[in-house]
């Protein structure tokens, strides 16, 4: 028995020797499965931390005995993030179909843009993007840290005995998560039939065009940023007179107008400002905010110098025009037809705009 005790041990040490998980703001993992190694939690240990949370929306303070005896899923999300708006139309279901079977959902969010550490924003995100279960706000890291987390999406499996039994990083698996629900479950008593929970995704939460998607994420701000074109680059810290590129290569960008690239996003100083980007991918989407809350400026979309039309995204018409009301992510993009290299361009017509950072699917 020790002798088998060593070998399987030895052989989980090989396989930690190799695994790798990158930190990254949004993870297109497709579904990275890892076992933690920990044993059931102590009051201070991951699971002890979420009763820490200093705010909570949709719920009063949880306490351990809120949990004790069942089955936890923790989604760790920020709802200008794409992938967790992916993940949520999931977690939304079985947080539904499970939570008369002793299933409870928290969301912990923690945020990776300043503006998602006001809790006005994240209560009215929660809101428009229907998460109803408890979301613990986690502003200062603390939950994250507790878990040791890496990514934004990252779902925590946890049984009734209040051990983590298992931690998927990104999207997809999403039928192996499920039947670890069921599974989970089971094990604490409650009847579980064979049938998962039904998923409705639409907008900016339907899954990703994998097979046509040659763009990734692109920051804005100076501390990420990658593949600026225009001529004479980013200036730091400095308002300047910016001028789009003459021509754009497959995913670079330009600014066009006055502008202030800052660490984590750029400001439009002047009227009359726009981002141009050349892109491979069904869906694009910019995180953007207005220049106050409360002030709506409004924004012109076009491809290949053209309106949309049926090509326009959720958050613009068929000619184009959209408005900027709240700090979040805007789909402007989703093609219909056959995918091809085109261009972006984003036209505002009001000072104070933020922009932070493109995202495909």
């Amino acid at each position: 028995m020790v002798l088998l005790i060593l070998q399987s041990l030895a052989g989980l040490f090989a396989i930690a020797r190799h695994l790798r998980v990158p930190i990254l703001s949004c993870v297109l993992a497709a579904g990275l499965i890892v076992s933690p190694a920990s044993a059931a939690p102590a009051p201070s240990g991951p699971v002890g931390a979420l009763f820490g949370a200093r705010q909570w929306l949709n719920t009063p303070p949880l306490h351990p005995e809120d949990l004790r005896g069942k089955v936890v899923l923790v989604n760790f999300w920020t709802y200008s993030c794409i992938n967790c708006l992916r993940v949520l139309p999931h977690v939304r279901a079985w947080a539904e179909a499970y939570k008369d079977r002793g299933l409870v959902v928290i969301g912990v969010h923690t945020p990776e843009f300043a503006f998602e550490k006001d809790v006005a924003n994240v209560r009215r995100a929660s809101i428009a993007l229907g998460v109803g279960y408890p979301v613990a706000i986690d502003s200062d890291f603390a939950i994250w840290r507790a878990f040791g987390n890496q990514a934004w999406p990252a779902l925590y499996f946890i049984g009734a005995d209040g051990r983590i039994r298992q931690q998927v990083l990104g999207e997809g698996s999403y039928a192996e998560s499920e039947r670890l629900i069921q599974k989970l479950l089971s094990e604490a008593g409650a009847p579980m039939g064979l049938d998962l929970a039904a998923v409705s995704a639409s907008g900016a939460q339907a899954a990703a065009d994998e097979r046509d998607l040659r763009s990734d994420e692109t920051y804005i701000g100076y501390g990420e940023a990658r593949n600026f074109a225009s001529p004479g680059g980013a200036k730091p810290d400095a308002s300047s007179l910016y001028h789009a590129a003459p021509a754009l290569p497959l995913n670079r960008w330009s600014l066009d107008g006055a502008w202030t690239v800052g660490r984590e996003f750029a400001t439009l100083d002047e009227a009359a400002g726009s981002i141009t980007y050349r892109f491979h991918a069904r869906d694009l989407h910019l995180v953007l905010a207005p220049p106050a809350q409360g002030r709506p400026v409004r924004f012109r979309v076009t491809i290949d110098g053209a309106p949309p039309g049926a090509d326009h995204g959720a958050d613009v018409d068929t000619e184009g025009w959209g408005l900027l009301q709240d700090d979040r992510l805007y789909q402007l993009v989703r093609q219909e037809g056959a995918i091809t290299d085109r261009t972006f361009r984003i036209e505002f017509s009001e000072p104070g705009v933020r922009a932070y950072a493109f995202t495909f699917g």
